[in-house]
């Protein structure tokens, strides 16, 4: 590929990047080839700390989008996207795949007839064509789709690169932006925006470590947000905890809730259903504690403990405790 390759620069309200970028922008450097890497950022523009970052990880440009609606609108972003697009020429956009990545990806594909991959674990070229590979059906299979259209649209899961610098960093030029959306893009309106409650938790979808909890917990997360928090983990839930109101509804992981891709995934009293497992089969390592022999995430568990997750996880905790100082 000799276009360049365009990332969608994740970043939280005050300005700082969310690891997505990095990964993403590690991913697209051996995609672009001459071309390069680019960076589309909407809003207000990088500080001196994000464009420390995105000069580390090899981005030659970012193009810095300031629309005149609100960017938290998916249509909005998706708009000065594609502004980003017509001026590059860009022929791969590379999207975190996150629920805000993915609507922003369908509105791509609707206004330009990109073709669309989501949930991708990895993209490769063969003969200059974008492939994109990702795991389907609750894990059970992995697949691989080319993009035949330009531009190709990838959303690609946290964690599925690691980030690495390259060697000899150059700062990138910004290029600015002033963009008016149309008025298709403020049918929708922002009305309301609560700010949730601060933690030090990591983000779930983006999470390095994850601990789960299930059924088996009865509702006391108490084991599972002990060993998260000495792990500096995420905490997850399955849909019977989040439906009986044991957690909030934003930590459920499944086809139905968010998928992760963590490094490590711990469950305790999670039984493995098939939809639980479709949001987290694809995690690097899976540590499963079950009192019941038989449940079903043994079958995809690369570790297993076979007990009561309220004396297995203490005890491991305590120990883990130890040997951290």
């Amino acid at each position: 590929m000799t276009s360049p390759v365009l990332v969608l620069l994740d970043h939280a309200a005050d300005g700082a990047l969310r690891p997505s970028a990095a990964e993403l922008v590690t991913l697209a450097r051996p995609l672009a080839g001459d071309g390069g890497v680019l960076g589309a950022w909407v809003g207000d523009g990088p500080g001196p700390d994000a464009l420390a970052v995105l000069a580390a990880h090899g981005v030659a440009a970012v193009h810095v989008v300031r629309p005149d609606a609100d960017p938290a609108l998916s249509a909005v972003t998706a708009e000065a996207v594609t502004a980003v697009l017509a001026a590059t020429g860009a022929g791969l956009v590379l999207i975190p795949s996150t629920f805000e990545g993915k609507e922003v990806a369908a509105h791509l594909a609707a206004s330009t007839g990109a073709g669309v991959v989501t949930d991708a674990d990895g993209v490769q070229l063969e003969d200059g064509v974008p492939v994109a590979s990702k795991t389907v059906l609750a894990g059970t299979w992995t697949t691989r789709c080319s993009v035949v259209g330009a531009p190709a649209v990838v959303t690609v899961k946290a964690n599925a690169v690691p980030a690495e610098p390259v060697a000899a960093p150059r700062e990138p030029v910004v290029v600015e932006h002033e963009l008016t959306v149309s008025p298709a893009a403020r049918r929708v309106e922002l009305v309301e925006r609560t700010e949730r409650a601060p933690s030090d938790r990591p983000d779930l979808s983006g999470a390095q470590v994850v601990v789960v909890g299930g059924r088996g917990t009865e509702g006391d997360f108490g084991p599972i947000e002990e060993l998260a928090d000495l792990l500096g983990a995420a905490v997850g839930a399955t849909r019977v905890a989040t439906d009986e109101g044991w957690i909030a509804k934003e930590a459920q992981i499944g086809q139905t809730g968010v998928t992760v891709t963590p490094r490590l995934y711990i469950g305790a009293g999670v039984s493995g259903a098939v939809h639980h497992r479709g949001g987290m089969q694809a995690a690097g390592t899976i540590v499963a504690v079950n009192s019941d022999p038989d449940a079903p995430i043994f079958e995809i568990a690369d570790f297993g403990v076979v007990g009561d997750l309220f004396t297995v996880l203490p005890q491991a905790t305590a120990e883990l405790r130890r040997l951290l100082g």
